[in-house]
């Protein structure tokens, strides 16, 4: 392959996320009660020399001296290296393997642990430039040959004079000396790599801050695993997300941005403009009016188990994939369930309180076991479904009601009407979904239908119990008590005050929309949400989605891969088709599925393709979103 470019690469902090000698250093000193102090000084050393406040040499002279290190441990070094090279070299590797006549690795490090790294990616050895570890009879590292010029300051500028390279020089790198190739003049551009480590100091004389290798990919026009760098990908999360998930996506490469809140409409369709994944939980709405200011955005998670609060249409209709978490929070909302029905049943919440007026009134009145109670569960989902087979295994009799065909679970017995569940449960417990039907589900006349003394519990959605009702039922004793967990109007964030009918009634709980909110739920949906949405950006992957056809497909090798929305009309598959066949190019596989709306279509070809075949496939009639996965 003609060409007249080289690349330099660092290796600490580029190659790999890590420093290598910090590492040894850590290796060596173990078992060493000093360890802590030694690693953190042998640290401060090493950012010294790379900010350029002390020489190279007397970094390295120091560092070694602290290390106490053996020949014995390089094979661990080298080890958790391969485990630790940047995430978007690994995922460039090809790039490595294609252009390895013009890649150089230049370090500061040593041979001994760099050549085992880079050469499995595709490095030629005699490419690698690096200092060598010197080694007494005993096998202890005792030094380095300090007659290479990379044991000392400009080392780098040195060996690239004598390599005399003919063409344009690019230099990819994070330290001071990185930045001396391209001072000296023998570098056409020097790029500050910020994937692992950012050095205020460099990013001030980089011609261009490279967050990842994907971004000086493409810059240079050079992609070869994705067709857009993940750093320009911006991400919003909203209302205080697990921070699992902002860690899983800025691993990933994304650039992510958090706010504590839910946004409303006027204030989200402000800042979703230049957003491409979008995270929310339950109180965000994504209206059709916040989807027209939204022309970057491909993907939405729903960081919970409901997305009434989006308009799923819109979305597929805008070329917007959602997901959700179906099952993630399941049996937190089952847990607090369980025990907020034994808590309104032995009417705890009210002692409580008076205990901490200093008020003692022990007794057995209006205080019940909950074996043998009947349970009614409207919703038989996933949470319903859970709730019951605890709910059995603890003794209640257990009635469900359902308006989709649900397989009763255990001895669960099936309601044929929600008037027949509300008449013969003593607890009734709701899971149901936010849709427009559902909106007073139980209201006055539904509470008429129930025993005296009966106890409600809503953890699903606040629009399905009519307040007022329920305070009035309450009031009068038909309501013996109640656990409400969401609100027609919710707080959005823990600053604003709560105001609800319900406050201070007796033998209510209120929780503050928490049903799913546990440690284990919440890393649950941050971690299954982002997966879901990693998978859809890059391999078209629709696993799981709510609004999109359904395609799980596979990553290839030596392919690209397509991705065409479109409106689900007619004729369009033949278009691209056509569109193809114009342009010579074969296809290896294609995916079709469809919903009533939309038609989502996978493309995978053997062959390059120029601009004029992206600008064609964009400019098919009814053509929604386009875009090159690989």
């Amino acid at each position: 392959m003609k060409l007249d470019k080289y690349f330099i690469f660092d290796f600490d902090s580029t190659f790999t996320r890590v420093e290598a000698l910090d590492v040894l250093c850590e290796i060596s000193l173990k078992g060493n009660p000093n360890k802590e102090n030694i690693l953190q000084e042998v640290k401060n050393i090493t950012n010294l020399c790379m900010d350029g406040k002390i020489s190279f040499r007397d970094s390295l002279e120091s560092r070694l001296a602290l290390l106490h290190a053996r020949k014995a441990h390089i094979p661990a070094l080298i080890d958790y290296l391969k485990q630790n090279v940047s995430v978007s070299f690994i995922r460039n590797r090809e790039f490595f393997q294609t252009y390895a006549d013009h890649i150089y690795i230049i370090s500061n490090g040593f041979k001994e642990f760099i050549v085992p790294i880079v050469t499995e990616y595709g490095v030629k050895p005699d490419h690698v430039f690096a200092n060598t570890f010197i080694f007494d009879e005993e096998g202890n590292i005792a030094g380095f040959d300090k007659a290479n010029v990379l044991s000392g300051d400009n080392g780098k500028v040195q060996i690239i004079k004598e390599l005399e390279l003919h063409g344009d020089i690019y230099v990819i790198g994070d330290g001071y000396n990185d930045y001396k190739i391209k001072a000296s003049g023998l570098a056409n551009k020097f790029y500050a790599f910020t994937e692992n480590i950012e050095r205020n100091v460099i990013l001030d004389k980089a011609d261009h801050i490279a967050p990842s290798l994907d971004e000086f990919l493409y810059l240079n026009k050079m992609n070869t695993a994705i067709s857009y760098p993940k750093n320009r990908i911006r991400v919003l999360l909203l209302e205080n997300i697990h921070p699992y998930a902002e860690k899983k996506l800025k691993e990933e490469g994304y650039q992510v941005e958090v706010h504590p809140a839910a946004m409303d409409e006027e204030e989200l369709c402000e800042r979703i403009r230049n957003v491409s994944i979008l995270g929310i939980r339950s109180k965000t709405h994504v209206t059709a009016k916040v989807l027209e200011n939204a022309n970057r955005l491909i993907a939405l998670g729903a960081f919970c188990i409901g997305t009434n609060q989006i308009e799923l249409e819109a979305c597929a209709k805008k070329g917007v994939a959602v997901f959700n978490a179906p099952y993630s929070n399941t049996r937190s909302v089952v847990e607090l369930a369980i025990g907020e029905i034994i808590l309104l049943m032995r009417n705890i919440v009210d002692k409580s309180y008076a205990m901490h007026r200093g008020e003692w009134s022990k007794s057995a009145s209006n205080s019940n076991e909950i074996r043998g109670k009947k349970l009614g569960i409207v919703g038989y989902g996933n949470i319903g479904a859970q709730l019951s087979v605890l709910a059995e295994n603890m003794g209640m009799d257990v009635y469900y009601y359902d308006v989709i065909e649900k397989l009763a679970l255990g001895n669960a017995t099936k309601c044929s009407t929600l008037a027949e569940l509300l008449s013969v449960a003593d607890v009734i417990s709701l899971h149901v979904d936010g849709r427009a039907e559902n909106k007073n589900l139980i209201d006055a006349q539904a509470f008429d239908l129930m025993k005296d003394g009966v106890i409600l519990l809503n953890l699903s959605r606040g629009s399905i119990v009519d307040i007022k009702a329920l305070k009035d039922n309450i009031e009068k004793g038909k309501v013996r008590g109640a656990s409400i967990d969401v609100f027609p109007v919710e707080p959005k964030s823990n600053q604003e005050e709560f105001v609800s009918e319900l406050r201070g009634l007796p033998n209510v709980i209120l929780s503050p929309h928490i049903g799913g909110s546990t440690q284990e739920a919440q890393e649950n949906i941050a971690d299954f949400v982002p997966n879901k949405i990693m998978e859809y950006v890059n391999t078209g992957s629709t696993t799981n989605s709510v609004n999109f056809p359904n395609v799980q497909l596979p990553l290839l090798k030596n392919a690209h891969r397509l991705m065409h929305i479109h409106h689900n009309v007619p004729g369009v598959l033949a278009q691209i088709s056509n569109v193809l066949a114009q342009h010579n190019i074969n296809v290896v596989g294609q995916y079709l599925k469809t919903t009533e709306t939309i038609g989502y279509v996978i493309i995978d070809i053997n062959k390059a393709y120029d601009e004029s075949v992206i600008k064609d496939l964009r400019n098919i009639d009814n053509t929604i979103r386009f875009r090159v996965l690989y």
